[in-house]
Parts: structure tokens; C-alpha cells; sequence
């Protein structure tokens, strides 16, 4: 885990910040923004806002099959990453290649995988087809499907808002208050929700109610307003406290955080921090960091607490991106996957190198794949996750189409502290699904990725090949986000 980073804001005490008007709607009133209006006309690029903070890395290299013929990696099922990126192209901003995690391009959209079966919580396939960017190499793709749930469990959901004086644009506390509004409509009456905010001070300003008491929660939530220094004290503390005393066994204990990232809760390192979000991890308690705005978005701390904490990591940039994560995908909130890594061991009479495409702080060693007690990422009900790797060929061998080139394993539990779950998959070059829309759209999203990244691995990959793959993958579409990232995709090459 990389060493988390800790910004302070300095204090303007003589401001004083109010949130903008509430919006008088309902979360039932909210519609979905139209693919126009997700995002404005490009203008000259600038550098990225001052104050935003990524974690430095470099892109995994190809690794010798003949020397080391087994990868690991924990899932990543966070979906931040791209929508920082869409937020920095629609507003005129560089997209800085630090920013551009591909594994989190990848899980923002859903993939077309077949639902778990035999008791499972999960399942798994996979696929080889000819690399886009380079024909001489190939791509390999896995994926994962969590269950879909159709009844919930009940929630205990503890709401940890930021409402510190950078928190007062619209785009940042008004935005997160629709939010929380919005899931809290479409709740189980049963299901329970606490509010404790942060600024100069901490408070509870909401004990732990039902949500079918929605007029008492949404009254709670217009008080949210924006002003003071950010001094959270022990705030992270007293949610994860709030959600242990209301703890639902067998139910979905969960903190949804929501920041602009600069986020000071009062713990004095760094390793203070880890040990006590892993502890209340392992107690079942999940938390889940949602970043709002640019200029203060501290990216590197939002992950790894999320990472930590047994949950996700999501960028809200606008109510589009609000009702996707608060509205139509929110049985993500809820893991049906806990601890899942994934391990593939190559074929060295086939395969030469190979390349892990993104993951490249969720590599593991290989050691730890059938290590229980080593942590690792969580799938939430009825979510995708995809990997690719790029693999090359032994030069002179040639293929018939009936060789078994790598072996997918993969392990899970189905609830915390349990024994893991095993399950492996074949993959040659004559799968029934080789080069289906799946591989094209992920091939397509990863050479995206590549291009922002200007990385060495790109190939001969070009905004025009990125065109052409997502045009031929888009008849599988759940709310046009994949009609959505083609225009991006346009508009980010004409500039």
C-alpha cells in the first residue's frame, strides 16, 4: 500500500461559506442528464488545478514467462479514476497521465458477463484475441461477475460529509447533498441512516433513524452547510463508532464519506490511519469515499483510505455520475465478494512475456494468492470487473487454435473472516466468445488509457483505432455510458 499524503488546508477564518439553495425537488424528480450536457465544449487545455494531488507510478512492464509464469493482483472495483478524467477534458483542463489509473476506466462500465451459478457469489470467464495495437502480440481479457441481488440485505449506512469552507461550490457540497438525498428515497424503510459532518468541529447531526422516516433525514440534510476551517478532530472515528453501535449482523455496514479530499480527521500518522480503518474492516464495517470538485482533490488519500477500508473509491462530477452511482448501480454498496484476487499462470511453451494492463498498486505476490489473511478488493452485487494483459508470443511457435495458453484462478470469500472460495478458468485462442464486443470495448478503453497516459506500451494505438473498437461494442449499452465515452473519446482527439 502506498504511503498515504496528508494536506491541511489553511484556515480563512475571517470567510465564511453558506451552501448554494437547496434544490426543492425530490430524488424521485431527478432525471438523467443528457450525453450533451455531461460535459462542455472543449477549450484550450490547461494545467491541472492547482492543489489536486495523484500518486506517482509508472505502467507495469512485460515480465518473462520462462522466469516468472504466474501474476497476481487484487480486483479494483473503483470507478474514480475515469470520471476525474472526464470532469478535466470537459471543463478545458490537461488530463494529467498521473491520474489515469486504466483499471478504473475499465470497472466504470458494466461489462455483458454471465450471472454466477452453483451457490456461487461470483463468476468468471475469459478470452484471447489479436492486440489492437500491436498484431504481432495478443491481448488476453478476464472478467468477473459479483451476483445480483434482487432483496438487499438491510443497511446501516453512516454518512461522513465534509462541510468545511472548500466544500461550498456547487459542484462539491450542493451536488452531495442531492446525493445522499437521492439514496436515501430509495432505501428499505428498515434500512438506517446516521449523519456525522466535520469542519471545525465534529457532530452527530443525525442519530441513527429508519429511512422511512425520509422527511426527518432530508430535513437533516438541508442543514448541511458549507463553512470553517477543516479540522476534522476524530470524526472518522465516531462514524465507524456510530456504525458499530448500530451494527445489522449479516446486513450492509457501511460509511459513505464524501469530500473534496482534503481531509484531516485528527489521526496523528499515517499508520494510525491504516491500522484503524483495517481494524473496523475486519469487524465488517465498509466504507466507501466519494470525491467531489477539482482544485483540492487529494486522489492518493481517497484510494488508499477506500482500499483500506474494504470499499470503493468514486469521483462524483456531476448528477449524472450521481444517479449512476447513488441511483441505477447502488447494490454496489453492497459486497457479495470480499477479499478477491486474481492469479494467471502463462503457458511458457506459448507465451514469451506478458503485460498486466493496469493494476499497478493491486499487484500481489504470488505467494499471498492462497494466503487468506492478506486483504484484497471487494465486488459488490452484480458488478463487473475486467482485466486485460498483453501477451507475447514465442517467436517460431504456431498456434493451432487448440492450446491452452493460461489458466485463470481466482479466490474470494463470501463473507469476512471465512475460508476462500477457489475457481479457475482455460483460456486458449478457440474460446466461443474470442474477440467478442467485451474484448473490443475493453481493448478500446485500455488503448484510451494508454494514449492519456502517453505510455511506452501504446503501440500504434490512436484516437481512430479507440473510435472504431467502442463503435463495434455498443449494443450492450446499460444507461449510454459507452455512447458517452465514444464522444469523449472524439472530442479528446480533435484536441
Amino acid at each position: 500500500m502506498n504511503k498515504l499524503m496528508f494536506y491541511t488546508l489553511v484556515c480563512a477564518c475571517a470567510f465564511q461559506f453558506v451552501s448554494c439553495s437547496e434544490d426543492e425537488n425530490s430524488a424521485d424528480g431527478f432525471s438523467p442528464v443528457s450525453l450533451e450536457n455531461r460535459s462542455t465544449t472543449f477549450s484550450e487545455k490547461v494545467e491541472v488545478p492547482s492543489g489536486d494531488k495523484f500518486e506517482e507510478f509508472s505502467d507495469n512492464p512485460f515480465v518473462s514467462a520462462h522466469e516468472q509464469k504466474s501474476s497476481t493482483f487484487s480486483v479494483d472495483a473503483d470507478g474514480a479514476s475515469y470520471c476525474v478524467m472526464r470532469r478535466y477534458l470537459s471543463t478545458g483542463y490537461k488530463v494529467n497521465k498521473q491520474s489515469v489509473r486504466i483499471e478504473e476506466f475499465l470497472n466504470y462500465f458494466t461489462f455483458d458477463y454471465p450471472e454466477p451459478t452453483d451457490g456461487n457469489s461470483v463468476k468468471i470467464n475469459g478470452e484471447m484475441g489479436v492486440c489492437p495495437w500491436n498484431g504481432e502480440h495478443y491481448l488476453l481479457r478476464l472478467g468477473v461477475k459479483g451476483k445480483s441481488v434482487e432483496t438487499l440485505p438491510l443497511s446501516n449506512l453512516v454518512f461522513l460529509v465534509d462541510v468545511s469552507g472548500s466544500m461550498y461550490s456547487d459542484d462539491k457540497l450542493p451536488l452531495l447533498k442531492k446525493c445522499l438525498k437521492t439514496l436515501a428515497s430509495k432505501l428499505n424503510p428498515k434500512d438506517r441512516i446516521s449523519i456525522i459532518t466535520y469542519s471545525g468541529e465534529v457532530k452527530r447531526l443525525l442519530e441513527s433513524t429508519e429511512a422511512k422516516n425520509y422527511e426527518k433525514i432530508s430535513s437533516a440534510i438541508d442543514k448541511l452547510t458549507a463553512e470553517g476551517c477543516t479540522n476534522g478532530g476524530f470524526a472518522l472515528k465516531m462514524a465507524y463508532e456510530e456504525a458499530l453501535n448500530n451494527f445489522i449482523k449479516d446486513g450492509n455496514n457501511r460509511i459513505i464519506l464524501g469530500t473534496d479530499g482534503d481531509f484531516n480527521v485528527g489521526v496523528t500518522s499515517t499508520d494510525e490511519l491504516l491500522k484503524m480503518v483495517e481494524g473496523y474492516a475486519d469487524k465488517g464495517i465498509y466504507l466507501t469515499a466519494c470525491g467531489f470538485g477539482s482544485g483540492n482533490l487529494n486522489d492518493a488519500m481517497m484510494e488508499a483510505v477506500s482500499n483500506r477500508g474494504n470499499g470503493t473509491y468514486e469521483y462524483i462530477d456531476s448528477e449524472a455520475q450521481m444517479l449512476k452511482v447513488f441511483l441505477y448501480e447502488r447494490s454496489k454498496f453492497y459486497s457479495v465478494a470480499s477479499d478477491a484476487k486474481c492469479q494467471v499462470t502463462f503457458n511458457p511453451e506459448y507465451v514469451d512475456s506478458y503485460r498486466l494492463i493496469g493494476y499497478e498498486n493491486r499487484v500481489m505476490s504470488n505467494e499471498d494468492f492462497n494466503n487468506d489473511k492478506k486483504d484484497a478488493g471487494e465486488i459488490g452485487a452484480g458488478q463487473t470487473v475486467t482485466a486485460l494483459y498483453e501477451v507475447v508470443p514465442v517467436k517460431g511457435v504456431e498456434f493451432s487454435g487448440k492450446e491452452n495458453i493460461a489458466v485463470f484462478d481466482f479466490r474470494y470469500k463470501k463473507a469476512l473472516n471465512t475460508e476462500s472460495i477457489p475457481l479457475s478458468y482455460t483460456i486458449g485462442l478457440d474460446g466461443d466468445n474470442a474477440e467478442s464486443e467485451n474484448f473490443m470495448f475493453a481493448a478500446s478503453v485500455a488503448a484510451y488509457g494508454m494514449l492519456l497516459r502517453e505510455s511506452e506500451y501504446k503501440g500504434n494505438a490512436d484516437y481512430n483505432m479507440v473510435k472504431e473498437l467502442v463503435s463495434k461494442s455498443l449494443s450492450f449499452d446499460p444507461q449510454g455510458y459507452r455512447a458517452e465515452f465514444l464522444e469523449l473519446v472524439t472530442k479528446a482527439g480533435k484536441n
